[in-house]
């Protein structure tokens, strides 16, 4: 049995539901379900593909959050970004904003229409094409939370040193722990408990979950995306509520440091400092972005084309704001899986490899065929 395999044994699977039912039964029956919310996006892929959900007693219930970096990508942005092709700007992208809405449009369509648009699996790919192409503006469409931003950053720190003068960043980048402070005190949704991302808390190690403990006494479990790692995660957490603890549980330290990558960490620090930033479905959050610092401005794409992100707008039928901030499940918007399917998606929850209402209408046994 090889590494991965040993967490994804169905026998040890059976034997940690089995020790979930137990715990949660020890709870008091006239206690409310306790709500898990999930922060990333690969976590629900994995919750859904995996069939967690099913193998949970009903008084646990999993709640997705905005952990799927591409879903929370306001409108506002796509819009920008467009603008900047439609101008002749050559624009460098992950293939999953393809398909995300704007206002009214999107960058698969700017791309139908003519407009230089690539599409890349690593930042490098951005660098590359700016040495190729010295004498033509380059942008990197760069979104993400942490995971991300890191090797973003050292993409620029390079052309920095080589000096590549035709490459620029659009930033949306976003900062997890800021966005569950706002998440752990939303009156509807009654948080017990966050299970934390692994790739980010990679980054940005285990003790930076400490100070949402702290204040909102809830307990945070940092887990890996196997289903033995899920169900080790759900497992501390009802062991946290029985014992009324609020502390972080890093379960995931084959990988999680509990000061993260310091390597990453100041790289990111050197290049970046906080920003209010706009999340679809949430709106701005203070100190939860990251924006050029003034002596690496020369990277800002926004500085650089004079442009001005605005807010835009979102189609008022789509519920993915209320998806994202775990208000309601998919299959409560009136668009899900009839006029928005993966194949037509109309919300970027839909879009997104990450996104829930993806993983619903992929695993869950929620779509409609279209």
């Amino acid at each position: 049995m090889n590494f991965l395999e040993a967490f994804r044994d169905p026998r040890m699977a059976g034997m940690l539901r089995d020790e979930i039912h137990e715990l949660a039964g020890r709870r008091g029956k006239r206690d409310r379900p306790l709500s898990i919310m999930e922060v990333c996006g690969t976590h629900t892929m994995a919750i859904s593909r995996n069939g967690i959900r099913s193998m949970l007693p009903s008084t646990i219930r999993l709640i997705s959050g905005p952990g799927c970096p591409v879903c929370v990508t306001p409108p506002g942005y796509i819009d920008a970004a467009i603008r900047l092709a439609d101008s002749g700007t050559h624009l460098v992208t992950f293939g999953d904003l393809l398909n995300v809405p704007g206002s009214h449009s999107t960058l698969a369509e700017a791309r139908s229409r003519g407009a230089a648009i690539h599409v890349v699996y690593s930042p490098t790919a951005a660098f590359a094409i700016a040495q190729e192409r010295s004498g033509t503006q380059v942008v990197f469409l760069g979104i993400g939370f942490e995971t991300t931003t890191a090797p973003i950053a050292a993409m620029v720190d390079r052309a920095h040193q080589i000096g590549i003068h035709n490459l620029s960043i659009l930033t949306a980048f976003k900062c997890v722990p800021p966005a569950l402070h706002i998440l752990a005190i939303d009156p509807e949704l009654h948080l017990d408990a966050f299970l934390c991302p692994a790739h980010v808390s990679a980054i940005i190690g285990a003790e930076a979950y400490e100070p949402v403990c702290r204040a909102h006494a809830i307990p945070c479990v940092i887990a890996g995306f196997e289903p033995l790692d899920i169900l080790y995660g759900i497992r501390g957490i009802l062991q946290q509520v029985l014992h009324r603890e609020a502390r972080v549980d890093n379960q995931y330290n084959r990988v999680v440091k509990p000061s993260g990558n310091r390597k990453a960490l100041d790289l990111l620090a050197r290049c970046f400092q906080p920003s209010d930033a706009d999340w679809r479905g949430i709106g701005v959050l203070p100190a939860s972005g990251l924006t050029f610092r003034e002596n690496w401005s020369t990277f800002d794409a926004e500085r650089r084309f004079d442009l001005r992100v605005e807010k835009g707008t979102v189609n008022p039928a789509c519920q993915c704001g209320n998806v994202l901030k775990g208000k309601i499940l998919p299959t409560a918007c009136p668009l899900f899986g009839t006029a928005c399917t993966p194949s037509r998606p109309i919300g970027p929850c839909m879009v997104s490899n990450e996104g829930t209402c993806s993983a619903y209408f992929r695993y869950e046994g929620k779509g409609v065929p279209s």
